[in-house]
């Protein structure tokens, strides 16, 4: 590496303006190189894990962002305040708002990115077309043109041909953009885009791009340092979106050639060079797989800060990307040249979302019961496995902020093995008190099309029918369930109760337990239960398997606990690894969930035994426990008592038994009066309970 030149901006306290998950990732490397860190936070945030881990925090303002995270004179002050000589913006919040760099040059601190100019050149994206068209970096066919007025819009449309994409000049994130599929759609779409932009960026310009049908979104990480030098870091594939979101991306990406990614990092270094770049930087392509060939790519954007999922590239080059931008931020020059870098492997990041993907991926809020990766459950190395996170056991996600709580990053030796590490480390991911997404990454991970890395940016919505279809609930995981649900409870239960005994005693017979199962939203429903019975095995067995009834068909089954979270079910000689819970609410923990690496499934339990246990003491109570004579009755016929109160005393062997109410009611009528003699079982009195 080569030395520091002396004007180089040297710094040894680095304060992080964002939050979550890219804060924590920060500071992670920044105290890994000596330096001190400082976090900023909201009152939203007051005790979230950046500010927990940072050396000094300062609060900002209130939980809305414009009043905390985006308030330019409060980081400033911040980093002021605590003698912090660079500020790592992060991304999304100020990460690519040039007066916020200014500002930062005007207090004499260093900003970790670009300067402003590059930062404005690629932040109006018709003319950052303009730009990159003299660069000779390939466009989508479109219109990118100062004029806004409507009827040319449309005429520009018509010229390029339908389908077409509307987009915010200013815009990015999905937001005021539209695809228009006919000339009929268009004014409707335009007037709802320009809503969108004006109100999430001030600015209600649009350009217009040829819309490709089954493109590919593949994004080149570019680094420049200050004295001019300038590298790519090979590709990422993006292609899985939802609402033009990214959900799943992965590095390299797949099918591509040599000679095309030397062309398509070759074009990306042009276009941070044409801007001034210095930096982490990231040019997005639009890859036209369309006629089956990836030989055509466009320009799409360029994002001047560090992307979210820059770990992948982290993970098949080896390199740390946040080192990267601090050494150059300090005026180093790039650690490594072009000819220096190297792809090892196959990397893959999936996006945790506290989000519902059955409600169109509504966010979701609440406490986090449990956040952990069960690494060793899984069979996991952990060199293999990264989970990039911003939330802990017991943390609020709140609705204020993005939804997104951590990045599952994985690594192999190839595509399918990373794809396998992938599969098997979202099985081993425990998320509880906040509705996630985690289930549907791994119904997108296991999907067929994505397998075979048939990939576009409109994967999820073609694949809409299957990712989102209900799964029919096989007899054998009904029978794994059983048995998951009263492990857990063995493993769990306090109470000293004989009701509550988890193994089915029964004196001088086989143990035997009912177990009523159904899909969660079915728990009310007692038609859409299925019943398991639960027997224990030959006792001359050592270690006998149990014997499980449903619908008439019958298995030999068993159960062995392995590391963490993991077991092993062995269904008619059939063993599976399982990652196995029980959740639930309000300290009930009434549902079982097994994830293995291919799929999840939840299922609400409950023991019929267990439940009908009151209403069978009950009517224990009220029947005669042996041969004997009435000895007094101790209520009316009709009285209303408390449970607890004695109603009768019979006699037996010269021994008295008190028969008392077994909750609060009525005693409507006594079959027996004193002086009767009466069978043991014989019903005692007629007992009606209150509501």
């Amino acid at each position: 590496m080569s030395p520091t030149p002396p004007s180089a901006p040297r710094f040894d306290t680095l304060l992080v303006a964002n939050r979550g998950e890219i804060a924590c990732r920060v500071m992670r490397t920044a105290r890994r190189m000596g330096l001190r860190t400082v976090a900023v936070y909201s009152d939203a945030d007051a005790n979230a894990r950046h500010v927990r881990e940072a050396d000094e925090a300062v609060r900002l303002g209130p939980a809305a962002a414009r009043e905390s995270y985006l308030n330019v004179e409060g980081v400033v002050e911040a980093a002021r305040r605590t003698g912090a000589g660079a500020i790592h913006p992060g991304y999304g919040f100020l990460s690519e708002n040039g007066a916020f760099v200014e500002a930062l040059e005007a207090a004499g601190i260093v900003f970790v990115g670009p300067p402003a100019p590059a930062i404005a050149a690629m932040g109006d994206k018709s003319a950052a077309k303009a730009r990159m068209q003299d660069a000779g970096v390939p466009l989508v066919p479109g219109y990118h043109g100062e004029g806004q007025d409507d009827v040319l819009l449309r005429d520009e449309a018509e010229r390029i041909g339908y389908p077409v994409l509307l987009k915010a000049s200013a815009g990015g994130g999905g937001k005021g953009m539209r695809v228009v599929e006919s000339d009929g759609e268009f004014q409707t779409a335009l007037d709802g885009c320009r809503r969108e932009s004006k109100a999430a960026f001030n600015d209600d310009r649009m350009l217009i791009e040829k819309y490709l049908v089954q493109p590919r979104h593949v994004e080149v990480q570019v680094f420049c340092d200050r004295h001019g030098n300038g590298v790519y870091l090979f590709e990422r594939d993006c292609s899985v979106q939802r609402r033009h979101q990214k959900v799943l991306e992965e590095a390299p990406a797949p099918g591509m050639t040599e000679a095309l990614r030397r062309e398509m990092g070759e074009a990306a270094v042009r276009a941070a060079r044409e801007i001034g770049y210095v930096g982490a930087g990231t040019v997005e392509f639009l890859l036209d797989s369309s006629q089956g060939q990836d030989s055509a790519f466009y320009f799409m954007e360029m994002n001047t800060r560090l992307q979210v999922e820059h770990p992948v590239t982290e993970m098949i080059t080896g390199q740390d990307l946040v080192e990267w931008q601090l050494r150059v931020a300090m005026g180093e020059r790039l650690p490594l040249a072009q000819d220096e870098l190297t792809i090892t492997g196959h990397s893959f990041e999936a996006r945790l979302y506290a989000e519902d993907p059955a409600q169109d991926f509504l966010p979701a809020t609440g406490t986090l019961g449990r956040f952990a990766l069960d690494l060793a459950g899984a069979g996991l190395e952990a060199d293999k496995v990264r989970l990039d996170s911003g939330v802990e056991s017991g943390d609020a996600v709140s609705m204020h902020y993005d939804p997104m709580l951590a990045k599952l990053i994985v690594h192999g030796d190839d595509r399918a093995q990373a794809l396998a590490t992938l599969n098997r480390a979202l099985a081993a991911l425990d998320v509880r008190g906040v509705v996630t997404n985690r289930a549907f990454l791994q119904r997108l991970a296991g999907h067929p099309a994505f397998r075979a890395a048939e990939l576009d940016t409109r994967f999820i919505e073609r694949h809409e029918a299957t990712l989102f279809a209900e799964r029919e609930t096989a007899p054998e995981e009904y029978a794994a369930a059983a048995l998951i649900g009263l492990h857990q409870l063995a493993r769990e239960c306090e109470s000293d109760s004989p009701w509550d005994r988890h193994d089915g005693f029964r004196l001088n017979a086989a143990h035997t337990i009912r177990i009523a199962l159904c899909a969660p939203e079915h728990a009310a429903d007692e038609d859409d239960a299925e019943s398991v019975t639960v027997v224990e095995g030959r006792r001359e067995r050592e270690s006998a398997p149990w014997q499980l009834s449903l619908n008439g068909q019958k298995f030999e089954a068993s159960l062995e606990p392995l590391e963490g979270d993991a077991v092993a079910v062995t269904i008619d000689g059939h063993r599976r690894r399982l990652q196995a819970r029980l959740v639930g609410e309000g300290g009930e923990r009434n549902v079982v969930v097994m994830v293995d690496p291919m799929r999840e499934t939840r299922l609400y339990w409950r023991r019929i035994d267990a439940i009908d246990h009151g209403q069978r003491e009950a009517e224990s109570t009220l029947t005669a426990p042996m041969h004997g004579t009435v000895v007094a009755l101790l209520a009316e016929a009709g009285a209303r008592v408390e449970k607890g109160m004695p109603l009768m005393v019979m006699e037996a062997m010269k021994m008295e038994h008190t028969l008392a109410a077994p909750a609060d009611g009525h005693v409507e009528r006594f079959h027996f009066a004193a002086g009767d003699t009466v069978g043991q079982g014989d019903v005692l009195l007629e007992f009606a309970p209150e509501e």
